[in-house]
């Protein structure tokens, strides 16, 4: 482990073109190249927004890795912590990046009184698996994620559309 020349710190708005491109990467990894339709000007103003937040990994002046995350709400838990994206460059990988890119995210966990740290993993990226389990993350295996895609929810049949126009706001 190699991790003494790697520094870790918060990301900035400046830092926004760069989490897009690991982010392309991901998406390029995971077989969605073309499932990235988020822009830098999307990122900038959401971050700005406080949506997420970004942790950086950095060797001298080199961006190495990057942990996204945000917080989410569990009724039976309560105030949790979301990790998005762990990304880590191929070639940077081994050095304890992603590791310390965790427990940041963790130590942001505990700071914040957080109920629960969550985030997926899939089931054919076997050395993320195992990494995760090395640390003690538990695998949840019966839980089925569900979303509907953003035309899915714009061409959505409301069966109570009269009911909900009082929720505006």
């Amino acid at each position: 482990m190699e991790s003494k020349s790697i520094e870790l710190r918060w990301g900035v708005q400046d830092d926004m073109p760069i989490v897009l491109s690991f982010i392309q990467q991901l998406a390029e990894f995971e077989r969605e190249p073309d499932a990235v339709v988020v822009t830098v000007e999307d990122l900038k103003r959401d971050h700005q927004a406080q949506k997420f937040e970004v942790f950086i990994a950095e060797e001298g002046n080199t961006i190495i890795g990057i942990a996204l995350f945000y917080e989410r709400y569990s009724t039976w838990k309560g105030s949790y912590i979301h990790l998005e994206d762990l990304i880590v460059l191929e070639e940077h990988r081994g050095k304890g990046t992603g590791r310390m890119l965790l427990e940041a995210i963790i130590k942001e966990s505990q700071n914040r009184g957080a109920k629960r740290l969550g985030w997926e993993v899939l089931d054919w990226n076997t050395p993320a698996v195992r990494f995760y389990e090395n640390l003690g993350a538990n695998i949840e295996k019966e839980w089925w994620q569900c979303r509907m895609s953003e035309q899915t929810i714009h061409s959505f049949s409301f069966a109570h559309g009269d009911q909900l126009k009082s929720l505006q706001k």
